[in-house]
C-alpha cells in the first residue's frame, strides 16, 4: 500500500503547485474513517482509495481529483456526512465525492434496472464535471483488478460484463486508451476465461516458433526509415487476447486465419513527417486493401490522431503500423488527461469538441421514457465501429458503422432529424434509409411540415435518433388515447342518460390510481380500462340497475339506437400504429362499413362489418365499439387484392400499368402459388377509398392477359 508521502511526492512530481496539505488531509481523514474495515481479499479497506489515487497519478490529474479519490467511499462506508466533507475540504470537493458517491449507491443493486440508473447518473454527474468519471473509471480499474476475491461467481459476471458494456466504452470515448485495454483484458478474463487462456497459449507458441519475430521486424522498420531520412522511435507489440478475440467472432474465423495480430507504432516530430513515414512504408511494402485510415485529417470523436495501415511487412508478415507524433501519442494514451485545462474557477474542460457524443447522450436521456431504454440507445451509441461523414460545409459528422441519412440528420441536430423528408448523398438523391459510408458528403432535405415517421425506428442504428423517434410515437400515442378515450367515455355516458364531463372523473382518479384526469380517459382510450367501469364507478346507482336487469340466459339485449348510443365515433388523425389499428384480416378502407374493437393496451382496431374474425369477440360485447369514417380525413389507405393471371411474357407489367394508369401505388405484391398455367398473387394498393379500389379491380377485370380478380378477404 502507497504510504501518505509517497502520494504527496508523486502528485507534486507532475504539479508543484499542488495542495499538499489538502491531500495530507484527505489522507488521514479516509484513513481514521474507514477504521478496522476490510475488503473481501482480507487487505484493509483503506488500500482501495489509496490504489484509486494511485491509478490517477498515473495520469497525472490535479489535486482535487486526488483528493475525491482518497475520499470517494468515505459517506458511503463510514460514518463521515456530506456535511462533513464540504466543511473540512470545500464545495468543489465536496460535489465530486457527492457524484461519485450516487454513483456508487446505485451500483450496489444487480437489477437491470438498476445498472440502467445507474450509467443515467453517470451521464449526469459527468456532464457536470468529467473528473467524476475519472473517478469512476479509476475505482472501477482497482476493482476489477481484485474481482477474483469475491465468492459470488454470478456477480463476479455481473460486475465483468457491466465494465465490458458500460465502462470500457467510455473510457475509449474520453481517450484513456491504456484504461480501456485493461478493463477489457479484466473483464475477458472473467467472461471467456478458458477463450483468453487459449488464445496467450497460442500467442506463445508462436513466439517460440519465430523467435524473436517482433524485434526483428522492429530492426528493419527502423533501417528502412533511417535509410530514407525520417527520424522515429519505432516500437511493437502483439494485440490484446481480448482484441484477438473479438476480431475472430466478427470475422467468423479461426486463431490460424487472422494474420494481423502484430501492431507497430512509429512516433515522428511532425505532421508533415507522419505522411512522409506513410509514403516510406507504403514504398517498401505492399498496402493490404482497405486497411488504410487517416484519423489525422479526420480524428476520432474522442481526439484520436494517427495514421494506421495495414500493410506485408518484413519477412512477408502482415502487420499494422500506427503513425503519430509524439503529442498525438500522448492524447491516444492519456486521452482528455493529456490536454488538462480548466477553466478559472470552474471544473470544465475548455476544449469541449471530443465531448459531443457526451451531450447526445444526454439528448438520449432527456428522450427516453426510462433508464433501461436510456441505457439501450447508449449501447447503441457506444459500441460500434464508425463512419465518417461530412455536411455540405464540410464539417466532420462521425457515426457508427451502418448509420443512415436519418442519423445523420439527427445527428446535425434534433429538428433537422424532425423535419427530414429526403437527402442527397453525394449530389444523388438516395432513399433514408441507404447506409452511409465513409467520406460521403450528405445534404438533409427538410420540410417544416414533416414529422417523425414510426417506422425510421426499424432502420436507425444511433441511439439519439431512436430515443427522438420513439418520444415522438409516445407523444402522438397518448394524444390519441386520450382523444379516442374521451370519444368512448362521451358516448358511454350518453348511453346511460348522462352528460359528459371531465369533473365528474376527479372523484374517482384515486380508485383507479390515476394522476390526472387525461391519464384516466388514456387508459380508457389504450383499453386498459373499459368505459363501463368507469362509469359505474362515476355513478354507482348503476350498478344495482343492472344487477335487476338482468337479462335472462339465451336472450340477447336489444340493439341501442343512434341516438341513445350519441352517434358513432369518427377515427381521424390516423398515424399506423398508434392508438388505432387496422385489422390485417380485412384490410378496410373508407366506405367500408367498420366496427372497432378494443384491444388491452393496443387501443381499437378497426375491422370490416362483416370480417370473419369477428366471431371470435361474439362473447365480449363490451369491447365492440361504433365508429365511422372520418370523411375529411383523405390520407391513402391499403386495400389488398387477389389476382390469377395468365402465366405469360409481359403480364406482371401489364397488371402493374393499370394499377399505375388508375392511379393506384402498389406497396406489396406477393405470389401465394404458380403453375404452368397461372400465377396467384396477393397486391396491396395504397388507394383512397373503397370506390377507388373497386375501379382499379374493374380496369384489372377487363384485362385479357388477367384471368379473375377480387378483394382480398381474411
Amino acid at each position: 500500500m502507497m504510504r501518505q508521502f509517497e502520494l504527496v511526492e508523486r502528485v507534486k512530481s507532475y504539479d508543484p503547485a499542488a495542495d499538499e496539505d489538502a491531500i495530507n488531509r484527505a489522507y488521514v481523514f479516509a484513513m481514521k474513517m474507514h477504521g478496522s474495515q476490510k475488503r473481501a481479499s482480507g487487505d484493509p479497506y483503506f488500500s482501495h482509495p489509496i490504489e484509486v489515487a494511485g491509478i490517477l497519478t498515473r495520469y497525472r490529474l490535479d489535486s482535487a481529483s486526488i483528493i475525491t479519490a482518497l475520499l470517494h467511499d468515505t459517506i458511503e462506508d463510514t460514518p463521515a456526512t456530506q456535511e462533513d466533507i464540504d466543511r473540512l475540504f470545500g464545495a468543489e470537493i465536496g460535489r465530486l465525492v457527492d457524484g461519485v458517491t450516487k454513483l456508487s449507491r446505485i451500483e450496489l443493486q444487480s437489477d437491470h434496472a438498476k445498472q440502467a440508473e445507474n450509467l443515467r447518473k453517470l451521464v449526469l454527474a459527468m456532464s457536470e464535471d468529467i473528473r467524476v468519471l475519472l473517478v469512476k473509471l479509476a475505482d472501477r480499474v482497482h476493482n476489477m483488478r481484485t474481482l477474483h476475491y469475491i465468492g459470488n461467481p454470478e456477480k463476479r459476471r455481473r460486475i465483468a460484463l457491466e465494465t465490458m458494456e458500460i465502462y470500457a466504452p467510455l473510457a475509449e470515448r474520453i481517450g484513456m486508451q491504456e484504461m480501456k485495454i485493461e478493463l477489457e483484458d479484466l473483464a475477458f478474463t472473467e467472461l471467456h476465461g478458458d477463450a483468453r487462456a487459449s488464445i496467450i497459449a497460442r500467442l506463445n507458441f508462436l513466439r517460440e516458433q519465430g523467435g524473436d519475430l517482433i524485434g526483428r521486424i522492429l530492426d528493419e522498420l527502423r533501417r528502412t526509415l533511417e535509410e530514407a531520412g525520417v527520424s522515429a522511435t519505432v516500437s511493437g507489440r502483439e494485440k490484446t487476447p481480448y482484441s484477438i478475440w473479438l476480431k475472430m467472432q466478427r470475422r467468423n474465423v479461426g486463431f490460424e486465419q487472422l494474420s494481423d495480430i502484430m501492431a507497430f507504432r512509429v512516433v515522428v516530430d511532425s505532421v508533415e513527417d507522419c505522411y512522409r513515414a506513410l509514403g516510406v512504408v507504403h514504398s517498401r511494402y505492399p498496402m493490404v486493401p482497405n486497411r488504410f485510415k487517416d484519423y489525422i485529417s479526420t480524428p476520432k470523436p474522442n481526439g484520436y490522431r494517427s495514421l494506421h495501415t495495414g500493410v506485408f511487412g518484413p519477412e512477408r508478415h502482415r502487420i499494422e503500423v500506427q503513425i503519430r507524433t509524439q503529442e498525438m501519442h500522448e492524447v491516444s494514451e492519456l486521452g482528455v488527461a493529456a490536454h488538462w485545462k480548466y477553466k478559472q474557477g470552474g471544473g470544465r474542460l475548455t476544449d469541449g469538441r471530443q465531448y459531443r457524443w457526451l451531450r447526445e447522450l444526454l439528448d438520449i436521456l432527456e428522450h427516453a421514457s426510462n433508464p433501461e431504454e436510456f441505457l439501450e440507445h447508449t449501447k447503441l451509441e457506444m459500441f460500434q465501429d464508425q463512419v465518417f461523414c461530412f455536411t455540405p460545409k464540410g464539417d466532420l459528422i462521425a457515426l457508427p458503422s451502418g448509420a443512415t441519412p436519418v442519423d445523420f440528420a439527427y445527428a446535425v441536430h434534433s429538428e433537422v432529424g424532425d423535419t427530414c423528408v429526403g437527402a442527397k448523398i453525394n449530389g444523388r438523391i438516395m432513399p433514408l434509409r441507404s447506409r452511409l459510408g465513409n467520406g460521403d458528403q450528405v445534404e438533409i432535405i427538410t420540410s417544416r411540415a414533416q414529422t417523425p415517421n414510426p417506422t425510421w425506428e426499424r432502420f436507425v442504428v444511433t441511439g439519439k435518433a431512436r430515443a427522438r423517434i420513439r418520444r415522438f410515437v409516445r407523444t402522438q400515442q397518448r394524444a390519441q388515447y386520450v382523444d379516442l378515450g374521451r370519444a368512448i367515455l362521451v358516448r358511454a355516458f350518453r348511453q346511460e342518460g348522462y352528460d359528459f364531463a371531465e369533473k365528474s372523473l376527479e372523484g374517482v382518479l384515486k380508485i383507479f390510481k390515476q394522476p390526472s384526469v387525461d391519464d384516466l380517459i388514456a387508459e380508457v382510450g389504450e383499453g386498459t380500462l373499459t368505459a363501463r367501469e368507469v362509469v359505474s364507478t362515476v355513478f354507482p346507482e348503476l350498478k344495482t340497475q343492472r344487477a335487476d336487469n338482468v337479462v335472462p340466459l339465451g336472450r340477447k339485449p336489444k340493439p341501442e339506437r343512434k341516438d341513445q348510443a350519441g352517434g358513432a365515433i369518427p377515427i381521424k388523425g390516423l398515424i399506423p400504429g398508434m392508438a388505432v389499428h387496422f385489422a390485417g384480416c380485412c384490410h378496410p378502407l373508407p366506405g367500408d362499413r367498420i366496427v372497432g374493437i378494443v384491444t388491452t393496451g393496443k387501443g381499437v382496431t378497426v375491422h370490416t362489418i362483416d370480417c370473419e374474425n369477428l366471431e371470435q369477440y361474439a362473447e365480449t360485447p363490451e369491447r365492440w365499439l361504433d365508429i365511422s369514417w372520418d370523411e375529411a380525413e383523405g390520407k391513402a389507405h391499403t386495400g389488398r387484392i387477389d389476382l390469377v393471371v395468365n402465366n405469360e411474357p409481359g403480364t406482371l407489367s401489364t397488371v402493374t400499368t393499370v394499377i399505375a394508369k388508375n392511379v393506384g401505388n402498389i406497396s406489396n405484391l406477393k405470389i401465394t402459388n404458380r403453375t404452368t398455367e397461372f400465377f396467384e398473387m396477393l397486391i396491396d394498393i395504397e388507394v383512397r377509398d373503397v370506390k377507388h379500389l373497386t375501379n382499379i379491380i374493374a380496369a384489372l377485370r377487363a384485362t385479357p392477359s388477367i384471368n379473375s380478380v377480387e378483394r382480398a378477404r381474411n
